[in-house]
């Protein structure tokens, strides 16, 4: 199937993602919600994300979970990816954007919304060529950016 613009290399390593076209439209299948999605630029990164987290940073896939509700200001969102310890306590909250969306500070507001409700202490923004990733010290109200995307070793034994 030939690649289109937004089916770009990332700064992931490569994974074979499974892909079919239906009525004209690409679609991915997603392991996590285990089912064919609309393939865009934003889930093209997600994606790679999700076998990024499985395959090189140990996160099993049963505690994982892509678009969950996220209340904030009484109004229901959809945040990207979130990551559970062995607990059930939500440890990552990721912000996927497209490859073409520059990670600006919209794109940490909106992670650090949805951050209200989850309180989660680790944060990834990506948009699959630039990652930024952070640690959230809610006691002493500090954060600080890391030099990788964190290992599930590190989320699940950080509480």
């Amino acid at each position: 199937m030939p690649k289109s613009e937004f089916m770009r290399e990332l700064n992931f390593p490569a994974y074979p993602l499974k892909i079919k076209l239906v009525a004209g439209k690409k679609q991915v299948f997603d392991p996590i919600r285990k089912k064919f999605l609309i393939l865009t630029p934003e889930e093209w990164v997600r994606q790679h994300l999700i076998q990024f987290l499985i395959h090189h940073n140990g996160y099993p896939a049963s505690l994982l979970a892509i678009e969950s509700m996220v209340k904030y200001n009484s109004m229901n969102r959809r945040s990207d990816l979130v990551a559970y310890n062995r607990k059930g306590k939500p440890v990552l909250l990721a912000e996927c954007k497209a490859p073409s969306v520059k990670i600006n500070q919209e794109a940490f507001d909106q992670v650090a919304r949805y951050n209200v409700t989850l309180g989660v202490k680790y944060l990834i923004v990506t948009n699959g060529l630039v990652h930024y990733a952070c640690y959230i010290d809610h006691t002493h109200k500090k954060v600080e950016f890391l030099d990788s995307l964190p290992s599930y070793e590190d989320i699940d034994s950080s509480d």
